[in-house]
């Protein structure tokens, strides 16, 4: 909505406003671009322009979309998915994303898949073997040494934490 807004107070005509992403109608003069990055930045935005740049956004929401908002699981390897995507070599994409990030994608997208993971088990009911298939890890055992060695903790302990942790709305000040 604040891109929207920021394009329509410059009187330029859009065609799609999506994450990370706008394509406008018109040409745009270096008086609307500056514009247009002074209005972004006044809501935390801002605009891109090195092509590197964007295609690493771009990378980073693919998975931020796929781990976090996606309940399909992608049948397909996520290396030829992303290729696929966005029309780059994978080897490519690597490392270029490494060589900017400081991380790799694989890296990224653990650490996005223990997040979800996380909330999985705050916030939902499902069971460990559920979240393993859900998050398409191979087994319950992958996904448990996954979690592990990036939180230290076992998922089932880690549930435990947070069980511990909450306490009934009656009991609280007494």
């Amino acid at each position: 909505m604040a891109v929207k807004e920021a394009l329509n107070k410059l009187g330029l005509h859009f065609i799609m406003v999506d994450l990370g992403e706008v394509e406008v109608m018109e040409n745009i003069s270096a008086d609307q671009r500056e514009q247009l990055t002074i209005g972004l930045r006044c809501s935390g935005l801002e605009l891109m322009d090195d092509k590197k740049a964007i295609l690493i956004e771009k990378i980073k929401n693919i998975i931020i979309e796929m781990v976090h908002q996606n309940s399909e699981i992608i049948k397909i390897n996520f290396s030829d998915f992303l290729s696929k995507k966005l029309n780059y070599d994978y080897t490519y994409l690597a490392n270029l994303f490494s060589e900017v990030q400081g991380t790799t994608i694989e890296q990224f997208i653990i650490f996005h898949k223990i997040e979800r993971i996380k909330e999985l088990i705050i916030y939902d009911e499902s069971t460990i073997t559920e979240i393993a298939w859900k998050m398409n890890y191979s087994s319950v055992a992958h996904l448990s040494n996954q979690f592990k060695k990036a939180t230290g903790l076992s998922p089932s302990h880690f549930k435990q934490l947070k069980i511990k942790r909450r306490c009934p709305v009656e009991e609280i000040g007494n």
